[in-house]
């Protein structure tokens, strides 16, 4: 129980963080907003295949995007709980290390998944017309996808010792893995060694499912959905374990 407890209360702590800070709230529909609206209309004259409009495309891209920004970013955490004390306390305490990880895991999944939650308010400007069932089924996915990147982004937080430090790696990791997804440009237009690189990218079996969800019959899809749901939980479990063994170590 004390196991449960400490899971629950870092997953409180990061839940009430994110609720005070404003700014990280307005951002959740700013930032989407511009990439849909100015990015979207930019380029919407190109051709992606199937008589979709480009806007309505690249609409699970960008929630995908928003997923992976936020859960990437929630490694900070880790590095200011460094920063002022509450990490040593925390690793001090009679639980595992692993909870420590779990709750932090869960807290910054939740996080991100209610800001990429936050994007589904703008379906309508794209003509998206998006039934509470697509939405709902959505959320599984997009859980998955958020407890994978909040893990390796706790995982290199870890790692770090400064916040400069942690920027660096972070838009390094961050940008690959968000072009290399399909998030905006259909899969099937880039060369075929970019192809192979896509297929290492959990992101690109997330955002793939999310589009297969949100755009249903519009949109043929590069993998199954129960294909895409089976890499997504792979990824996760390893990259949990991983993490909990990096947190086990943490001095």
């Amino acid at each position: 129980m004390s196991e449960l407890r400490a899971i629950y209360t870092l997953w409180l702590r990061e839940v009430k963080r994110y609720g005070r800070e404003k700014t990280r709230l307005i951002s959740s529909f700013v930032q989407p907003l511009l990439w849909l609206v100015i990015f979207g209309s930019g380029i919407r004259f190109s051709s992606v295949g199937s008589g979709i409009d480009y806007q309505k495309f690249i609409f699970p891209g960008i929630v995908g995007q928003t997923l992976l920004f936020t859960s990437m970013f929630m490694g900070i955490s880790v590095i200011w709980d460094r920063e002022f004390g509450f990490l040593k306390e925390i690793l001090v305490a009679p639980v595992s290390r692993i909870s420590v990880f779990v709750g932090k895991m869960l807290g910054g999944s939740t996080d991100a998944v209610v800001q990429g939650a936050c994007v589904f308010v703008y379906s309508f400007l794209v003509g998206i017309s998006l039934d509470p069932r697509s939405f709902i089924l959505s959320l599984p996915i997009m859980l998955l996808v958020t407890f994978g990147m909040v893990s390796v982004g706790l995982i290199l937080a870890s790692l770090m010792e400064s916040l400069e430090g942690y920027g660096v790696i972070q838009t390094f990791v961050n940008l690959p893995l968000f072009f290399l997804s399909g998030a905006l440009f259909p899969l099937s237009y880039v060369p075929a060694w970019l192809k192979w690189v896509s297929v290492v990218d959990p992101l690109t079996y997330g955002v793939d499912a999310l589009r297969t969800l949100i755009l249903k019959g519009s949109w043929t899809p590069i993998f199954p959905l129960y294909y895409n749901i089976l890499v997504l939980t792979g990824f996760d479990v390893a990259i949990i374990l991983i993490g909990s063994f990096a947190f086990a170590r943490t001095r």
